[in-house]
C-alpha cells in the first residue's frame, strides 16, 4: 500500500476552533490518518500521514472548506506512517513567534519567491539569507552563507534579529524555514518593525528541494522535519554535512539519549550508535530508565 505524508499550514479567519478540531479529528479518525495538527482562530498547521487514497480525501476535504481554499501541500511519498498517533489540538497561535503583530499574517506577510527566483536572487551582493529556524536545525542543514542565528527557540529570532540590525538594514533580506510558516508570521513582524526589503521562500526548503529546476541545489545538509523520518534528504544531491560525535564520519543519523532522563539530542552513525547503546555517556548507560531501542526520536 503507498502511504503519503502531507506538510501544510494556512493563514486565516476561523470560527469555532474547538469545534472545527473536534469534527477534523473525526474526519482524520474515519480516513485512518495519523499526524499533530494544530488549530487556532488565525488557521491551521499540520503534518499527517496515510495511504494515498486517504491522504488524496483529505486534501479534498481541507481544501473544501471555505476558511482553507487557498491552502498548498506538500506531497512526500512514503513506506509507512510517519507518526505513532494523531493529535489534533487548539492553540492560541499555530506558530508561535513570541512577539505581538499589528496585523494578521495573511494580510501583512513578505513577498513570496518561487524556487527559482530564490535561486536567481541567491548570489546577490545585496542580499542577506536569513535562516528563520533553531541552531539544532541550521546545523544539520543550511543555505550557502545564509546568516544562522544560535537560537534555541522561534521565540528568541526576533530579538537576535535586532540585536544585528545593523548586518540586515539596506540589504534584501531573504528568509527561510522548514515549510514557509515561520517566514509567515517572522516576515510580518519584520515589515512591522521597519525592515522593508524582505522576502520569503515560498513553500520553504521542502517545497525548494522538490522544484524540478532548483533541486535543492545550493543548499548543503539535511532538512530537519518534524515526524518519525527525522532528516530528509531536500534534493537529489542533498548529502550529510554533520559528523558522528564518537568517530568523525558524516552522518544524517540524529537520534536522542536513550536515558529518557537525559534526552539530548545526538548525532551517531549507526555503528556507534549500537556500541555506545544510544547514549550519550556512561553515565546514561548505566540509568535504568532507558528508552525501547527504536524509539529514536530527535524532535
Amino acid at each position: 500500500m503507498a502511504f503519503q505524508v502531507l506538510l501544510y499550514y494556512c493563514f486565516t479567519e476561523l470560527e469555532n476552533p474547538h469545534e472545527f478540531a473536534a469534527e477534523h479529528r473525526l474526519l482524520c479518525e474515519s480516513l485512518g490518518l495519523k499526524g499533530r495538527i494544530l488549530i487556532a482562530t488565525e488557521g491551521i498547521n499540520g503534518t499527517v500521514s496515510g495511504p494515498e487514497t486517504s491522504c488524496d480525501q483529505y486534501r479534498e476535504a481541507l481544501s473544501s472548506h471555505p476558511a482553507f481554499a487557498q491552502i498548498e501541500f506538500k506531497i512526500d511519498e512514503a513506506e509507512g506512517h510517519a507518526f505513532k498517533g494523531l493529535q489534533v489540538k487548539v492553540r492560541d497561535e499555530i506558530i508561535t513567534l513570541g512577539v505581538p503583530l499589528k496585523k494578521r499574517v495573511h494580510e501583512s506577510t513578505a513577498t513570496h519567491l518561487s524556487p527559482v527566483e530564490w535561486r536567481e536572487m541567491m548570489g546577490r551582493e545585496d542580499v542577506v539569507l536569513l535562516d528563520g529556524r533553531n541552531d539544532y536545525e541550521s546545523e544539520l542543514g543550511h543555505f550557502e552563507g545564509a546568516l544562522l542565528p544560535p537560537i534555541e527557540s522561534f521565540r528568541d529570532l526576533p530579538a537576535w534579529i535586532l540585536e544585528h540590525r545593523e548586518h540586515l538594514e539596506g540589504k534584501k533580506i531573504l528568509t527561510y524555514c522548514t515549510g514557509g510558516i515561520r517566514c509567515e508570521k517572522l516576515t510580518a513582524w519584520m515589515l512591522a518593525e521597519g525592515f522593508s526589503d524582505v522576502y520569503q521562500l515560498d513553500g520553504g526548503i521542502v517545497k525548494y528541494g522538490k522544484d524540478p529546476v532548483t533541486e535543492g541545489l545550493g543548499f548543503e545538509g539535511m532538512n530537519v522535519v518534524f515526524d518519525d523520518r527525522v532528516l530528509v534528504p531536500p534534493g537529489p544531491h542533498s548529502a550529510p554535512i554533520t559528523h558522528c560525535r564518537e568517530c568523525g564520519t558524516l552522518t544524517a543519523n540524529y537520534v536522542n539519549c536513550a536515558n529518557v532522563r537525559c534526552n539530548i539530542r545526538l548525532l551517531l552513525c549507526p555503528e556507534c550508535e549500537e556500541t555506545t547503546q544510544r547514549c550519550c555517556s556512561d553515565k546514561c548507560r548505566s540509568n535504568p530508565a532507558l528508552r525501547e531501542k527504536n524509539q529514536r526520536l530527535a524532535r
